[in-house]
């Protein structure tokens, strides 16, 4: 049996589903994936605070942001998270 992977945050502070952490960057190549209209909306998570809602089967936590488009259609963005990407507050 395998001891379960402390996750970190980019300072080696401890994380976990539930816990506020602010995106400190996004890596160009993840943020290029994006069609255009979307990658501001990526770069914006930059700064901003969010909860780790869960843990994926590679050990990342992941956070998830939702806004209305121009039609009011409501969007939803998924991402996982590298240590450095990320500090838990």
């Amino acid at each position: 049996m395998h001891d379960p992977v402390q996750l970190i945050d980019r300072h080696g502070k401890p994380v976990a589903v539930s816990d506020i952490v602010r995106i400190v960057k996004l890596s160009s190549s993840f943020i290029d994936n994006f069609p255009d209209d979307e990658r501001a909306l990526i770069e914006a998570m930059i700064g901003q605070f969010f909860k780790i809602y869960g843990i994926d089967e590679f050990g990342q936590p992941w956070v998830s942001k939702e806004w209305h488009d121009e039609k009011g259609k409501l969007q939803t963005h998924i991402i996982a998270l590298d240590p450095d990407e990320m500090e838990r507050i």
